[in-house]
């Protein structure tokens, strides 16, 4: 549920905040001496053995996926840009500048890659093992038109009209440049073809998500055990990263105490931890690729009794939308089954306490197609139902301003039959991680 733009999960950062992660205050209060950390955080080891990347046949199999839904959406060729989508592709990682690196699949024909000229071998030691080891690269010089190889790539393989289908994070500039280059060919949206192939998790991709949700909850627990009156929120984020740096994965988490536990994205105010105030700990790691994403909202010491019945409400409202995913319901209706149940209990309508969706979709992007909320896809697909493979959060809450909020977060997974959660959910204030 945090803001994505705190969620740059670089192991790097994990590892250095978890160096500093025993400062004297922190040894003040029950810190090991051997270790460094406290006991519960020292006991975790490495779960990144565990960890199966996913195979060349695998992407290879995603590939010609993409290709059948563009024969059924009519789209001749599809256009991914640097980031996410061009990774679950090809396996390769490469950002976005101002200098257009893109690779083309067309429906039917060989894919290729348009880029700057001086990255060909950088470019060529991310695809020499993936998928595209083959693909043809189209290099374009500092003094070139990127966007006038593109159309060269499109004419090669037939493509001199039609519809291209451009992924939805690419700049504006490059999808209006694209029209000039080509104006005989309309460019139109691609996430028909990529969230149809993304928002359908394989076996191996539900495997690697289980295992993050797995890392996520030993992390929380460790935390919670290693928390004391005192410590302060950046103290909290401190212990989060020593635990995600000795399961060896690439983590953070965002820590709300008290009245800000209210505001669902937090506040950057500093906090202390004091007795009896409540707590919330959201975010997770990434694995292979893949992301967690669980927050749980606890008290140290004896939770208030308004605190008990509101986490009663929200416990309620997440295990009201597990009972009611199932293939073929309408997303939004699992929204508004959770929804119920917090508005009957008094804190509605609408999204006056409970104010945002019930869940996002999520898999190699901690926010991802499909959404948990009424008019989900917007603009795209809004009356989409639930499949077999989908992946979302299912983190209903309630927000009480100036006081104190709750919400509840496991991912689910819709099933053959059903639906589950990928953790076991939390169960009560006082014990969050009681089985």
């Amino acid at each position: 549920m945090t803001r994505i733009s705190r969620r740059t999960f670089l192991e790097r950062a994990a590892l250095t905040a978890s160096s500093v992660a025993v400062g004297s205050d922190l040894l003040a209060q029950g810190v090991g001496a051997a270790t460094g950390l406290p006991p519960s955080i020292a006991a975790l080891t490495s779960m990144r053995g565990e960890a199966k990347p996913i195979a060349v046949a695998e992407r290879l199999a995603r590939i010609e996926r993409a290709r059948a839904l563009m024969k059924a959406s009519t789209i001749d060729a599809v256009l991914l840009p640097g980031g996410t989508s061009l990774s679950y592709f090809t396996g390769a990682r490469w950002g976005n500048s101002e200098r257009l690196m893109a690779l083309v699949i067309p429906a039917t024909g060989r894919p290729f890659l348009v880029l700057p000229a001086f990255e060909e071998g950088r470019m060529r030691e991310q695809i020499g093992t993936g998928p595209l080891a083959d693909v043809q690269l189209l290099p374009w010089q500092e003094d070139e038109s990127p966007f006038a190889r593109v159309a060269q790539g499109l004419r090669e393989r037939g493509v001199v009209s039609g519809r291209l289908g451009i992924e939805e994070t690419a700049k504006f500039v490059f999808s209006d440049s694209l029209s000039k280059a080509a104006p005989s060919i309309t460019v139109t949206s691609a996430t028909p073809v990529v969230a149809g192939c993304r928002m359908i998790k394989s076996p191996n991709e539900l495997a690697l998500m289980r295992l993050a949700c797995r890392a996520t909850l030993a992390c929380y627990q460790a935390v919670y055990r290693a928390l004391r009156p005192g410590m302060t929120d950046g103290d909290a984020r401190a212990l989060v990263a020593a635990a995600y740096a000795r399961l060896g994965f690439p983590g953070e988490a965002s820590i709300q105490v008290g009245e800000y536990t209210a505001l669902p994205h937090g506040s950057s105010t500093p906090q202390v931890i004091r007795e009896g105030t409540i707590i919330m700990m959201d975010d997770g790691c990434r694995v292979e690729g893949y992301t967690s994403d669980l927050t749980r909202t606890f008290v140290l010491g004896t939770p208030t009794d308004a605190m008990r019945r509101v986490f009663d409400i929200v416990s309620r409202a997440q295990l009201a939308a597990l009972k009611a995913a199932r293939p073929g319901v309408r997303l939004e209706e699992i929204d508004r089954v959770a929804r119920q149940v917090i508005v009957d209990a008094g804190y509605g309508p609408g999204f006056t306490y409970f104010t945002h969706r019930l869940g996002h979709g999520i898999g190699m992007d901690m926010h991802e197609w499909p959404y948990l909320v009424r008019d989900n896809m917007f603009g795209w697909e809004q009356d989409l139902s639930a499949v077999a493979g989908m992946t979302f959060s299912d983190e209903p809450g309630v927000y009480i301003p100036g006081q104190f909020g709750v919400r509840l977060e496991d991912l689910l997974v819709i099933t053959e039959s059903g639906a589950e959660l990928m953790t076991p959910p939390s169960r009560s204030l006082d014990d969050p991680f009681a089985t």
